[in-house]
């Protein structure tokens, strides 16, 4: 097959699974591409590789320390430095990345744009958590900085609880030694709600019910692990259909919510991600509390949201191309 693009785009991932349906896409156009596996790599601080490829498509996940690959995030900062310093486009380059591995971040950005947020403390020792949610109200959660699938989130319905936690050390501040503690916000109607976003503008928008207090959701697609009740699985992802149980809708979200959606992301510098909000139950209202850089979509788009996001983000990718190939604003990023 005759490739389109004369220099093929890399495509950085660390996950085994989840971007099937993108190499498909990609295969299918005729796009040449190659595979940098995030996991096991190496890279010149000082190579220029606009020589070598278009551009480089930065799928890294946060959660890749649950499947033994922790040390590819902090890896990752550096590389994706690297890129652009050599003046490489990147999408979802350094400061998208940022904002994915850290959930602290996250909160001071949605302050900084005065856009609602659960009522957070940050925290580097699980001996401040009772200090750091003084003032709060209960139930809170302590979430890890770096997380990802929801994990290590741990629910305490009062002061009590969370100091017998601290005194046992039964929660774990993750990789960076940093977490959250948030108040635990009740969803109206028993949903989240999850943007998508590609080219800085809104894509489609799932309504997800989780199965009662399950944190587990991971990037764009819900997943359930083995730890929940009914599961015959270790994983179970949007990405291969929809999860046992799990109820998703498609949704349209109102006028004000894409427009805060989008200047989020645009804020953030990320070119294709997800942001998640529920409604407070008690107050009516949006309260923001993920950002997320990477977006696997779910398997079934043509069903759920009447179009096939890959190839949308296909279409974004050839427009890359195209600009990168005529030198037109191809080393800037395409969002902010």
């Amino acid at each position: 097959m005759i490739k389109k693009n004369e220099k093929p785009i890399a495509v950085y991932y660390e996950h085994p699974e989840w971007f099937r349906a993108l190499f498909a896409e990609l295969d299918k156009r005729g796009i040449a591409y190659e595979k940098i596996d995030a996991a096991s790599d190496f890279y010149n601080p000082n190579e220029d590789l606009n020589d070598k490829y278009t551009l480089v498509f930065n799928r890294m996940s946060a959660s890749a320390y649950l499947r033994g690959h922790g040390g590819a995030i902090f890896y990752t900062s550096g590389f994706l430095a690297s890129l652009e310093q050599n003046k490489v486009r990147v999408i979802n380059g350094y400061d998208a990345f940022q904002i994915e591995i850290s959930k602290a971040l996250q909160t001071t950005l949605f302050g900084s744009l005065g856009i609602k947020y659960p009522r957070t403390r940050i925290i580097n020792s699980a001996q401040k958590a009772i200090e750091a949610a003084s003032g709060l109200r209960f139930p809170v959660i302590v979430k890890p900085n770096i997380g990802g699938r929801g994990a290590g989130i741990v629910k305490f319905d009062t002061p009590a609880e969370l100091q017998t936690a601290v005194d046992e050390n039964l929660f774990d501040l993750g990789i960076d030694q940093t977490a959250l503690v948030q108040e635990f916000v009740p969803k109206r109607g028993g949903s989240i709600q999850r943007v998508e976003t590609l080219g800085g503008k809104f894509l489609y928008a799932l309504q997800i019910y989780p199965n009662g207090e399950n944190f587990n959701l991971c990037q764009a697609e819900v997943c359930l692990t083995d730890e929940q009740p009914g599961n015959n699985s270790a994983e179970i992802c949007l990405t291969d259909a929809p999860a046992g149980n799990l109820r998703v809708e498609n949704f349209q979200p109102p006028t004000e919510i894409i427009e805060t959606v989008e200047k989020i992301v645009a804020a953030a510098k990320i070119d294709v991600g997800g942001i998640e909000y529920l409604i407070d139950d008690k107050t009516g209202d949006a309260l923001f509390y993920d950002i997320n850089a990477l977006s696997n979509f779910v398997v079934n788009g043509e069903e759920l949201v009447g179009f096939d996001p890959h190839e949308k983000l296909v279409d974004f990718l050839e427009q890359e191309i195209e600009r990168c190939a005529t030198d037109i604003g191809c080393r800037s990023s395409a969002v902010g």
